[in-house]
């Protein structure tokens, strides 16, 4: 896998985890709700595969679904950058060829 696919896969993933969270934010006061717990695995080729499970037990922390939507915003733009940083080195790559 090249860096743009293992950047793509964990923008995937961090989007998964935000949209879980904001889910699990949503559905709080939903009797019997049980959470969404998202899986995240490396791969041996690179980037990552991440799933969506139900929870065990009913029940959301909230301050835990807002520390997770941190956690899946900063990891969302922090594979942004990578894409960023690839795309302007591709560039300077192309521009010095030429």
């Amino acid at each position: 896998m090249n860096v743009l696919s293992i950047a793509q896969s964990g923008m995937q993933s961090a989007q998964m985890r935000l949209n879980s969270a904001a889910n699990n934010v949503a559905n709080a006061n939903t009797p019997g709700f049980r959470r969404d717990e998202v899986q995240a695995q490396s791969q041996p080729e690179g980037g990552v595969a991440t799933r969506v499970q139900k929870a065990d037990r009913p029940g959301v922390n909230l301050e835990q679904e807002v520390v997770e939507q941190m956690s899946a915003s900063f990891a969302y733009k922090a594979n942004l950058q990578v894409l960023r940083t690839a795309d302007r080195t591709v560039g300077s790559l192309l521009n010095e060829r030429a």
